[in-house]
């Protein structure tokens, strides 16, 4: 289902002409309200008047994470505080948080976006939604509760409940679409078993699943755990939140709402464009965006762009499903790895679930992974040892065949790792920096 078709299936010619004469808004609005655009572009002799063409845009410097932190709270506004209705800001974990405003327009775009992934996933007014994901300053659980309401389903806010009360609600309330993370999801299945109830027994028949890196075999545990398609989507609060880009019911990418976002893939080393097809670091600009317009912005996300209509009929370009982030990438041995590899392997070894966390050390100046993976219930009535090892054996030769490392495996007892409770899980511990 397609929710505004005027804008979903615009011919592309139509759609960059849109963009160019956004972007020109936007730019004269940065230049003008924003004294760190006024002052970069001032710096780097950017005569925006010069951008006329989607391809200008590469001559505009990036704005960093780093840009945004520095602005804190609200040097990067472009409106006065009077004209911001609404503040949500990023969890703040590695340094300050970035603060980002939103205006009445802001808010309407925003509900616009998430509208469109509901639609695209097969959500109607008929549906009884259920967003598990925090009512915070995080923009997850607001993002999707205006979307669902705009098409007229009935929304649960259900937020950070416990996974008992979540499932409570989910059988008696009759959700029939679950918003939250994958990492969550696992978990309400694996408590729908421990508590002896069936998928079928439950009203569900869709779920939207985001805010962290997850894999296609991640995909298929929930679909065969839930019985229900498993569909991806994308966002970030420092470009809106949830309603970037979404997938529909073809999974053959996530739609980026283009007349919303300009997406551009980079190598992240060398900052150059990356061709179509081919995976490098997302950089968006926005350019309807009001409160908190970004130009060129790093997000740190690495995927490739897909072009191409898609069989749904939209003709927005897509982006692939996150492997991993810039910031996440693990230096180990000479290579780059992202967490998402480790969590692929794990999920095609039978007896482990996805739930692991990454350790880093450093002993005697070489570096060491330890990785903790949880075994299934059904491990522990194993009494013979060799069994265990059998299946630590097993995941070692595994990584060290696909990675081209070797990594010591720790089996930990069930449920014994941390659980998300509808936030991100923190996957990798790295302690190689604490006393060199």
């Amino acid at each position: 289902m397609i929710h505004n078709r005027q804008y979903e299936t615009l011919p592309r010619e139509d759609i960059e002409q849109l963009q160019i004469e956004r972007l020109q808004a936007s730019l004269n609005r940065v230049y003008r309200n924003v004294s760190f655009y006024k002052r970069t572009f001032d710096e780097y002799k950017i005569n925006i008047e010069k951008i006329k063409s989607i391809s200008d845009l590469g001559n505009i410097p990036f704005t960093t994470r780093e840009d945004l932190r520095k602005s804190y709270p609200y040097d990067m506004f472009a409106v006065p505080l009077r004209d911001i209705v609404r503040i949500h800001s990023t969890s703040g974990t590695t340094g300050k948080p970035i603060v980002v405003g939103y205006t009445k327009n802001d808010l309407r775009n925003w509900t616009e976006c998430t509208a469109r992934l509901l639609k695209a996933a097969g959500i109607t007014e008929h549906d009884v939604v259920q967003i598990a994901f925090a009512y915070s300053l995080f923009t997850g659980g607001f993002g999707f509760h205006q979307g669902a309401e705009l098409i007229g389903a009935s929304v649960i806010p259900s937020s950070t409940s416990t996974i008992e009360k979540q499932i409570l609600i989910m059988r008696d309330f009759k959700t029939t679409a679950l918003i939250c993370t994958p990492s969550y999801t696992l978990n309400i299945a694996s408590a729908l078993h421990d508590m002896g109830i069936h998928p079928e027994q439950l009203f569900l028949k869709v779920g939207l699943f985001g805010a962290e890196p997850w894999s296609e075999n991640m995909r298929s545990q929930i679909e065969e755990s839930l019985h229900i398609p498993a569909l991806d989507n994308y966002g970030l609060t420092e470009i809106i939140g949830p309603g970037v880009a979404g997938e529909c019911e073809a999974k053959s990418g996530l739609h980026v709402n283009e007349d919303h976002f300009i997406v551009e893939t980079i190598n992240p080393k060398t900052l150059k464009p990356c061709p179509i097809g081919e995976e490098g670091e997302l950089v968006f600009t926005t350019i309807t965006k009001e409160g908190f317009p970004l130009i060129r912005y790093r997000t740190g996300d690495i995927a490739c762009l897909i072009e191409g209509e898609c069989t749904c009929g939209r003709s927005l370009i897509r982006i692939s499903r996150i492997t991993g982030r810039t910031d996440d990438m693990i230096f180990f041995g000479g290579k780059k790895i992202f967490p998402s590899q480790i969590e692929e392997i794990l999920l095609e070894v039978e007896g482990t679930t996805p739930h692991y966390q990454i350790v880093l050390e450093r002993e005697d100046g070489q570096d060491i992974m330890e990785i903790q993976v949880e075994m299934c219930e059904r491990i522990t009535s194993i009494d013979e040892l060799k069994n265990l090892e059998y299946l630590r054996d097993k995941i070692v030769k595994r990584i060290e065949m696909n990675l081209g490392f070797q990594a010591k495996v720790v089996l930990v007892e069930p449920k014994s790792l941390m659980r998300s409770r509808g936030e991100k899980v923190k996957r990798v511990v790295d302690k190689r920096t604490i006393g060199g």
